[in-house]
């Protein structure tokens, strides 16, 4: 919850977490600031600085995520038999690690509409599934809105497919990924509270509501549905990462077709994407683990995000190192995110290295530095850069490149035909089983520190919920 707070820039009654610590922690401050490393109590300190009735509904709504993920392991423990295939997808969403950050929306706002869940079992065990994809626009007051809206049934037979007028000035159409234009708006009455009763009508008998990155869709339709299937989490890379998989590479490694070509979207498709992808999987077509495909180009780039939309893409320039190339990739409404694309991964590696700013992991694993800005004209702020792979990815493939890169005739190889004889077989089995338990220890210590966060988790979740009744 601490996290949560973090990342949506909350603050309490003595501020922001990392002021708060210099407060309360005389003697560690900010530099002991990772949440999972600090005490129950710390912690616990920290959310009752939080007296805002909007922080408190907030922090209510991520205690009914939690709440959310135990009736459905309650309904496998209490009656395994009566779970079915569609509502096993519904808890691998809910049991995520992402899915509180990411379903714990402000819903008690205006505007927000909610589809209230029945607890009876014969509405645990509805089998019908709705798919649905949205297309969203950058307005002039710095926030998206909903432009365009697809559903699916069962039966990949359409059942909403409209354009949506924002009311609103819009800033960009992104007509590249959307297809929108200005001139598709002309004429459309079509509101976002029309979309809200069109759906809500869809969801009313139990209906189970699909789609890639569902939280995307569920927060430009101010629609609050706890029924979800989000295939950005059923499906998983082999590695224990909470890195999600694009719809375009699920579509190609497990479906065996290509999505679209280029960065336009089409709504409908996807919508119909994501749910080939479940009834697949529901029919043990396909299975829930895909291999992660690096890509040449990938080593080329460097991801930034939690970037503040007041630093324009060509400020970027400025302020991190090297020669590249900038590719917006998503907008939202105080941050967006880019790639730096440079010439070759080694500027890229050197760009990264030369970042002046503490090395650290992303939610992912991967290597990722924090950037401190200001600029000329008093602007000042912080981003995050981290690299597309982590550093042992990158190890292995330049280990392969130069074993295989003898276009001269005259690279080294690091042993030959005649060393690999003397050394004998023990010898290689010795190396290989000397990297395997270096390995093994590297993720049994991610492991342990993965426990230790859900335990203290789990400890504040219930002090909040015997705090509030709930």
């Amino acid at each position: 919850m601490v996290k949560l707070a973090q990342k949506r820039d909350m603050a309490g009654s003595k501020g922001q977490w990392k002021e708060f610590l210099k407060a309360h922690d005389k003697k560690f401050g900010t530099s002991l600031s990772d949440p999972s490393r600090r005490s129950v109590d710390d912690l616990a300190v920290f959310l009752k600085t939080f007296m805002e009735d909007d922080d408190l509904k907030f922090f209510k709504k991520v205690l009914q995520c939690h709440s959310n993920r135990h009736e459905v392991e309650q309904l496998k423990k209490n009656s395994p038999d009566d779970e079915t295939a569609e509502q096993r997808l519904v808890r691998s969403t809910l049991e995520h690690p992402l899915y509180p950050v990411d379903y714990s929306f402000p819903s008690h706002d205006e505007e927000w509409v909610v589809v209230k869940r029945s607890k009876k079992l014969k509405a645990m065990k509805s089998a019908d599934i709705i798919a649905i994809d949205c297309e969203m626009v950058l307005c002039e007051d710095g926030t998206e809105a909903l432009v365009k809206v697809c559903a699916v049934d069962r039966n990949l037979k359409v059942k909403l497919d409209k354009v949506v007028n924002p009311n609103k000035e819009i800033a960009d159409y992104r007509t590249e990924i959307t297809g929108i234009s200005a001139k598709d708006l002309d004429g459309v009455t079509y509101t976002l509270k029309d979309v809200q009763k069109s759906l809500k009508k869809l969801l009313s008998h139990e209906t189970i509501l699909v789609g890639h990155s569902l939280n995307n869709d569920l927060q430009a339709l101010k629609l609050d549905c706890t029924r979800v299937i989000d295939t950005s989490y059923v499906f998983k890379y082999p590695k224990s990462t909470n890195k999600k998989p694009s719809l375009s590479l699920l579509c190609k490694a497990l479906l065996g077709y290509e999505l679209r070509k280029g960065n336009l979207h089409n709504c409908l498709d996807d919508a119909r994407a994501a749910m080939k992808l479940v009834l697949a999987r529901l029919e043990g077509k396909i299975g829930d683990v895909i291999a992660e495909e690096v890509k040449e180009s990938d080593m080329t780039r460097l991801l930034m995000h939690r970037i503040p939309v007041n630093l324009s893409s060509q400020d970027l320039k400025s302020v991190l190192p090297g020669n590249f190339l900038i590719e917006v990739k998503v907008n939202k409404v105080k941050y967006y995110s880019a790639f730096a694309i440079f010439n070759t991964r080694q500027e890229a590696i050197e760009a990264f290295e030369n970042i002046d700013g503490e090395l650290e992991k992303d939610s992912t694993g991967r290597p990722q530095k924090l950037v401190k800005f200001e600029l000329d004209s008093g602007i000042t702020g912080t981003f995050c850069v981290c690299k597309i792979i982590a550093n042992d990815s990158v190890g292995q493939l330049t280990n392969k490149r130069s074993a295989e890169d003898d276009t001269n005739g005259t690279v080294k190889k690091l042993k030959t035909d005649e060393t690999l004889g003397q050394l004998g077989d023990s010898s290689k089995c010795s190396n290989h089983c000397g990297i395997h338990l270096k390995k093994i220890e590297i993720l049994e210590e991610e492991l342990s520190q993965r426990e230790k966060e859900i335990s203290n988790l789990n400890k504040i979740v219930a002090a909040l919920t015997r705090k509030q009744g709930l």
